[in-house]
């Protein structure tokens, strides 16, 4: 049975429909992350699990009782749970006391209050600062802090919301290393949102793709990030190469795909005669100065149109008669001699595309 589940759970503000029959189940101890770009309503849902607001329509089970309306259900669902905020509050008073204010509203002993809140700092890296006013904090600090406050009373599900937005790179990385603690230390379920894929990836077992209040897809980061059901998916996670066409041929699930200009092969189920959109990462495909042999199904000869060099990898931009992207190490298209106007040949594997048909939901 799920911890959390929601049922055609949907929310608005005035005449705007933020969230529209959101369907998701979370089990227990699993780290779930909901991805999506500023907006999406990954917020609004979370202050929906967390019960502080009531949904326009829809239902909230959390361990299988239904919670949606009732007060006394409510309440007591809340107690079990802890949420971060993205720009988490600290209180007029110390680390410390900061820490350790759940577990006095719950009426916890001194000496179980002294022992928990140390063993909590403990773990933050923040014992040394247990006397220090916490608004004088830095803001990977104060995150830390808040993290510590939501876990002192040890919640069956902790509420993660952008927890590293606005932060360092330093901070970021600390953060992520306080939740992988969290994770292997506690059986603690962990809903977090994020508009950081790559964060995502790093921490959760599962993600839900957000967009425009509806969930586009769900499943393990490979899953969603490999094999995206729709071209709004697919534009989110970075499939910079999705071709529209028609298959024109199949034969045992090897297609060919008519481009206008050009003609790709592909693995798929669909029919000949459908519309769809071929997605090819741009890691997967591989750039050459000659037509080599190579067990690529699919090779075009093109022209480098533009090249943008970040760390250790290089965008490269190619006409193959279609518009294609690669994506190489500096190294590579320093060894290729790349750049504006050189000629080169992409390949990409028929294994390496994944087929979209147009107008999927």
């Amino acid at each position: 049975m799920s911890l959390i589940e929601t049922v055609d759970l949907c929310q608005r503000f005035g005449e705007r429909e933020t969230l529209k029959n959101i369907n998701l189940r979370v089990d227990r101890g699993e780290v779930f992350a909901l991805i999506g770009p500023t907006g999406s309503g990954k917020t609004t849902l979370l202050r929906l699990i967390d019960l502080l607001d009531v949904p326009a329509s829809g239902k909230i089970r959390f361990d299988g009782t239904d919670v949606t309306e009732s007060g006394r259900r409510r309440f007591e669902a809340r107690r079990r749970m802890s949420f971060v905020l993205q720009k988490p509050t600290v209180f007029n008073t110390s680390v410390y006391d900061n820490v350790a204010c759940g577990l006095k509203w719950r009426g916890a002993g001194r000496s179980s209050i002294r022992d928990r809140v140390g063993a909590i700092l403990d773990m933050v890296r923040l014992s040394a600062e247990k006397n220090r006013d916490a608004r004088t904090l830095s803001g990977g600090e104060v995150q830390r802090v808040a993290i510590a406050r939501a876990i002192a009373t040890e919640p069956e599900v902790l509420l993660l919301d952008e927890p590293t937005a606005n932060l360092d790179p330093v901070s970021i990385s600390g953060i992520e290393e306080l939740i992988r603690d969290i994770i292997q230390q506690y059986n603690t379920t962990i809903i977090m949102a994020t508009h950081d894929m790559p964060q995502g990836q790093r921490l959760a077992d599962r993600v839900g793709l957000l967009l425009d209040g509806e969930i586009q897809q769900t499943g393990d980061w490979r899953e969603v990030f490999s094999y995206p059901q729709n071209r709004e998916v697919a534009d989110f996670v970075g499939v910079e190469n999705t071709i529209g066409g028609v298959i024109v041929s199949s034969e045992d699930r090897v297609v060919t795909i008519d481009t206008g200009n050009n003609a790709l092969e592909a693995i798929t189920d669909y029919s000949t005669g459908e519309e769809v959109y071929a997605c090819i990462r741009p890691e997967d495909v591989t750039l050459s100065l000659s037509r080599a042999s190579t067990s690529a199904r699919n090779v075009f000869a093109g022209e480098v149109s533009r090249l943008v060099t970040t760390g250790p990898l290089t965008r490269v931009e190619i006409d193959c008669g279609f518009p294609l992207v690669a994506l190489v190490t500096r190294r590579s298209a320093e060894e290729l001699g790349l750049e504006e106007g050189k000629q080169v040949y992409s390949s990409f594997k028929a294994t390496g595309v994944h087929v979209i048909k147009r107008g999927s939901k």
